[in-house]
């Protein structure tokens, strides 16, 4: 397991510590399985960035006090060089990068997401609220609930994100998108 993972795992497990939850409250707040939260805690499995907002939201704070354990300050523009955002690996095939990481108090979450031509289907996640996918370059496959549309620089797919969906690399080359996500 990556050191980055093992601090967002302390800093989760620290964060229900501080509030006085048990497993099982915190589990159930999220709606979630008690072992599944466990071994989010401690276990060498990956945590959804879905569970990392959520995360965020039962605990009042800010995505990126889980990512990196600071607080942003910003609050009334935050500009992010190319390729400085906070960069967070949370399934295989998948390489985020926080573009307004250090903006307080975001209503949205925008990512510049990589994929890796690995030609497997991803695993599909749900979360609250919408997201919007924009294709920077290569092609991507994204997987909505029971379809499959592929998208290609400049195309884009906004939608209900509390239905299954996954992103993968089309056409044997890397991919990359800007994801937009509003819980």
């Amino acid at each position: 397991m990556n050191d980055q993972l093992n601090q967002v795992k302390q800093r989760i497990r620290e964060l229900r510590e501080i509030s006085g939850c048990s497993v099982t409250q915190a589990a159930e707040m999220l709606g979630m399985d008690e072992h599944a939260y466990k071994r989010c805690e401690e276990g060498g499995e990956d945590i959804p960035i879905s569970l990392i907002y959520s995360v965020a939201s039962l605990y009042h704070v800010d995505t990126t006090d889980i990512l990196s354990g600071k607080s942003p300050k910003l609050t009334t523009i935050s500009v992010v060089r190319k390729g400085k955002g906070i960069r967070v690996e949370r399934f295989a095939g998948y390489q985020y990068e926080n573009i307004a990481y250090n903006f307080a108090r975001r209503t949205m979450e925008p990512m510049i997401v990589t994929l890796d031509p690995s030609g497997k289907k991803p695993e599909l996640v749900m979360h609250g609220g919408q997201e919007l996918n924009y294709c920077l370059s290569g092609q991507m496959r994204l997987i909505y609930d029971s379809n499959e549309i592929i998208l290609s620089p400049g195309d884009s797919a906004y939608f209900d994100a509390r239905l299954p969906h996954g992103q993968m690399a089309e056409s044997g080359g890397p991919a990359s998108f800007l994801t937009v996500i509003n819980e």
